[in-house]
């Protein structure tokens, strides 16, 4: 038996409705013809809820795949390497966890209370807290007349007065690990007040061995999906919205859900033939776009490592390749993933495969000794560099209103188009949860 589209997508959207992961239909939705440009966890999840409506909805993405920042590489056919998004942040009432038990994706969990820091194959104390002075920082940019950037409120206050520049540095180093990890933002341009506002799901973090990637798959059965179609202009027209692609080629639509990530959007490369609302176009200026790449270094054998899920380096905070997770302890895998972040990452992006390889491996060994052993293969993220992203996730960067991700999301130009993401979501920005609950929210507007 053969199964049309149409079946396909009715299967799998009612599979997501049972779940609660598609909006009901609505009457004045069907037939409306509507444009999601962008097949990311945001798109995905908005053309599904709009196609159950009885939408006519079509899927445009710039790139050769689906998934957007969820991407999982199949170079090393048994082990997929998530490049992108990698966890499920607190699966306790997340709709990913939904999402992946309907897909029938594998996880496991990983600890953040299995992680030590090393030293010359020693285990170090990490006797510095950096949330400590946290709330006191928050404070002091709370009185000032204007915001302060994370690094001033935390420099500004007394108790740090009487510290050395040794101890200013052994803080930066931990706001490194802890802060500018979390939030791909250096801590001299993440806003004090507003960094790290929003709410969390609880439960321990989850990863997928089988690779993020599955679960954009499902999301995606049956559905309308161009890839390739590189937008470049959109424009009012009439009711609805005319759509240029970089092929030349133009469609119209009655509505179009944007979706494209905050570094596309600040990059001009589409272009918005009539002004956006001034708040909107105010979040996207300020909003920052932070950076976290990843190198995954494989090993002829399982490396020499203790059995935790995250291993850490504290020096200096320029010095890369601080956090890592075991994947020989999470997965079995003679793999070790390691993270770069912010203004670190930015300056590692335009070394070569070689250089960042003999870097990372230079971290593990000033971590474990000298004869840590070399790796014999590796996969590298650049994230920034990468032109359908420019970035990897958004963060609260100084000058951005309290309310600028909240005056991203939502319609313009009289409901003709709306614009979602995880940028857009006030409550669980740069996580794949908040892209997804973003996507269903602008499929309600529409």
């Amino acid at each position: 038996m053969t199964l049309s589209r149409r079946s396909i997508l009715s299967r799998s959207l009612a599979a997501l409705a049972a779940l609660g992961l598609a909006s009901p239909a609505r009457a004045k939705t069907a037939g409306k013809s509507v444009a999601v440009i962008g097949a990311g966890m945001a798109g995905l999840a908005a053309a599904g809820a709009l196609a159950r409506a009885g939408a006519n909805v079509t899927i445009y993405e710039a790139r050769a795949r689906i998934g957007g920042r969820v991407a999982t590489s199949m170079l090393w056919p048994d082990l997929p390497c998530d490049l992108g998004a990698s966890w499920i942040h607190g699966p306790i009432g997340n709709p990913i966890k939904k999402l992946a038990k309907a897909a029938g994706a594998a996880t496991v969990r990983t600890s953040y209370e299995s992680s030590a820091a090393f030293e010359d194959g020693e285990e170090v104390d990490t006797d510095i807290d950096p949330f400590e002075w946290v709330d006191d920082a928050r404070a002091t940019a709370s009185r000032s007349s204007s915001d302060m950037s994370l690094k001033d409120a935390l420099i500004a206050l007394r108790v740090m007065k009487v510290k050395t520049p040794e101890d200013i540095e052994a803080l930066a180093a931990h706001v490194h690990l802890a802060i500018e990890h979390e939030y791909g933002g250096d801590w001299g341009r993440l806003s004090a007040r507003y960094f790290d506002m929003g709410e969390e799901f609880a439960g321990e973090d989850v990863l997928f061995p089988q690779g993020y990637g599955a679960l954009a798959n499902f999301a995606a059965k049956g559905l309308a999906i161009q890839t390739g179609a590189q937008v470049t202009r959109l424009t009012p027209r009439d009711a609805g919205v005319s759509i240029e692609f970089a092929s030349g080629q133009s469609i119209r639509a009655d509505a179009a859900i944007v979706t494209l990530p905050l570094g596309v959007l600040q990059s001009g490369r589409v272009r918005f033939d009539q002004p956006l609302a001034r708040a909107r176009q105010a979040a996207i200026d300020t909003l920052g776009m932070g950076l976290l790449n990843k190198v995954f270094l494989r090993f002829d054998e399982m490396p020499p490592t203790p059995a935790m899920d995250w291993l850490e380096k504290l020096d200096a905070p320029r010095k890369v390749f601080p956090e890592w997770v075991n994947l020989a302890h999470v997965l079995g895998a003679p793999v070790l993933l390691g993270f770069n972040a912010a203004d670190s990452a930015d300056a590692l992006e335009s070394a070569s495969d070689r250089q960042t390889i003999a870097a990372a491996t230079d971290a593990l060994r000033a971590m474990f000794g000298s004869r840590f052993p070399a790796p014999i293969a590796a996969q590298i993220t650049r994230w920034r560099a990468d032109r359908h992203a420019l970035g990897s996730y958004s963060y609260h960067a100084l000058g951005a209103a309290r309310s600028a991700r909240r005056d991203l999301a939502g319609s313009d130009w009289d409901g003709r188009i709306v614009f979602a993401g995880e940028a857009c979501s006030s409550d669980h920005a740069s996580t794949v949860h908040g892209a997804w609950m973003s996507g269903l929210e602008a499929a309600r507007e529409i």
